[in-house]
């Protein structure tokens, strides 16, 4: 009997993300299997990722893009309708975890068959052609069971990737696991003219068709796993429990330090936030500025919150902000606070 294969029905990677949990818990479909998707513009910070210090939050928010955390480890992944991501589902076995270049080998091989003969899975994780990167992939134990999943760069907006994991690298200090940003690429270009311009659907099934061997998907029907009503009941809670959960995305956080400073006509303000587990555990304000009220009032304020911009606005926008900055403009102190 062929691999059994999934077919995400949705362009949501938090919906995606926990069907590969579920389906990876679950007995429902007899181990190996492989699971594929292509979502909407998100991005997808590992397990052990500082959220704040990965992406551009001011950027993700203006653009509608939607920011989740995984399972698994490694670094931070933007996707968009222009990528596909695969997983393959298999028993657990020491030997393989970490072990990439077996794991992944069904694709490279069924790439290479599609024309893109220079794909190789080279360093930890990556899968590059040219020199550049197109895939990343990551793993996760449990149970077990293992699932090694990446994305397959087809047709991305590759402008957007900078734009939207970009992050002063000065603003931030933690201890969580920074991405290491790589020379990128398409897949498009170096594939045989036939799959040039096709759609990211169109390629997954050419690529779903290559690692099965098979000419056509309607002669695979069998092998196709369809979710039912149960599986989307147990789905839609593990969405809610983790990927769409601000306490799993942003609260995993490991404790990170922010510090915000700008000179105004009438003094610098410095601020500084510790963070943990998402939450603002201290504020310390420094600066030549002047004020009737002490800013240790101000601190105590935020001191607690969300460290996030629409609790930080919404304190703070019902401030007297003249009262601790005497002559600074309202605005101009709130945007100092909130900006990322």
């Amino acid at each position: 009997m062929k691999m059994r294969y999934v077919v995400m029905p949705t362009t949501d990677i938090r919906r995606n993300l926990a069907t590969e949990q579920y389906l990876m818990q679950s007995n429902k479909i007899e181990l190996p299997f492989m699971l594929f998707y292509i979502q909407k513009p998100c991005i997808i910070v590992g397990r052990n990722q500082n959220t704040f210090e990965e992406i551009n939050e001011a950027y993700c928010r203006k653009h509608q893009i939607v920011v989740t955390r995984r399972l698994s480890g490694g670094g931070a992944m933007y996707d968009d309708l222009g990528n596909l991501s695969f997983s393959f589902v298999v028993p657990a076995d020491r030997r393989l975890f970490g072990d990439f270049k077996q794991l992944v080998a069904p694709v490279v091989t069924a790439l290479h068959a599609m024309g893109a003969t220079g794909a190789a899975v080279t360093g930890r994780n990556d899968i590059v052609i040219a020199g550049k990167k197109f895939s990343g992939n990551a793993m996760y134990t449990k149970g077990g069971k293992t699932f090694c999943h990446g994305t397959l760069m087809f047709n991305v907006d590759l402008a957007e990737v900078t734009k939207a994991l970009n992050v002063p690298a000065d603003k931030i200090a933690s201890k969580g696991i920074k991405s290491v940003r790589s020379r990128v690429t398409n897949l498009m270009p170096y594939l045989d003219k036939q799959y040039q311009g096709i759609t990211t659907a169109d390629f997954r099934d050419a690529l779903i068709l290559k690692i099965l061997k098979a000419d056509s998907l309607q002669a695979m029907r069998q092998s196709e796993y369809h979710l039912d009503s149960e599986d989307e009941a147990q789905i839609e809670q593990l969405v809610a429990k983790y990927y769409a959960n601000w306490d799993w995305v942003y609260g995993n956080s490991p404790q990170f330090t922010v510090k915000k400073r700008k000179h105004f006509k009438n003094g610098t303000i410095d601020v500084r936030f510790l963070v943990e587990k998402g939450l603002i555990q201290e504020v310390t304000i420094y600066g030549d500025f002047f004020g009737t009220q002490p800013v240790s009032d101000l601190q105590a304020k935020l001191k607690g919150l969300p460290f996030k911009h629409a609790q930080l606005s919404a304190v703070l926008e019902g401030q007297h902000l003249d009262n601790y900055f005497a002559g600074i403009p309202q605005e101009e102190v709130l945007a100092l606070f909130t900006s990322e």
